[in-house]
């Protein structure tokens, strides 16, 4: 089974930027799809970003539009997450996952989570 690792969470202002990466190992991830997740204190975990095996198609929650950016590097089996123009209400941990599809990667159900990144925006 793929292990994911999350890194390059941090506290940041408001305004600010931070690069978020996923790693996978135990298999290569190269033809699946890749997406962020985030999980708030006391609310349940949502999809933020998705990109297709090949980085030629991604998909985003509305919440991040414009202002991150999924992106893959498939030689590094790793994923990205660019987050600009932070909020407060990004304060979460953030997760990424794999799927065959990028069409379910949002709305499926996962037995597998890392162990995530936090990030803090502060106001």
């Amino acid at each position: 089974q793929v292990q994911l690792v999350e890194s390059g969470g941090g506290l940041v202002q408001a305004g600010g930027s931070l690069r978020l990466s996923c790693a996978a190992s135990g298999r290569t991830v190269s033809n699946y799809a890749m997406g962020w997740f985030r999980q708030a204190p006391g609310k349940e975990r949502e999809f933020v970003a998705a990109i297709n095996w090949s980085g030629g198609s991604t998909v985003y929650a509305d919440s991040a539009k414009g202002r991150f950016t999924i992106s893959r590097d498939n030689a590094k089996n790793t994923v990205y997450l660019q987050m600009n123009s932070l909020k407060p209400e990004d304060t979460a941990v953030y997760y990424c996952n794999t799927d065959s599809r990028l069409a379910t990667i949002a709305s499926r159900t996962y037995d597998y989570w890392g162990q995530g990144t936090q990030v803090t925006v502060s106001s």
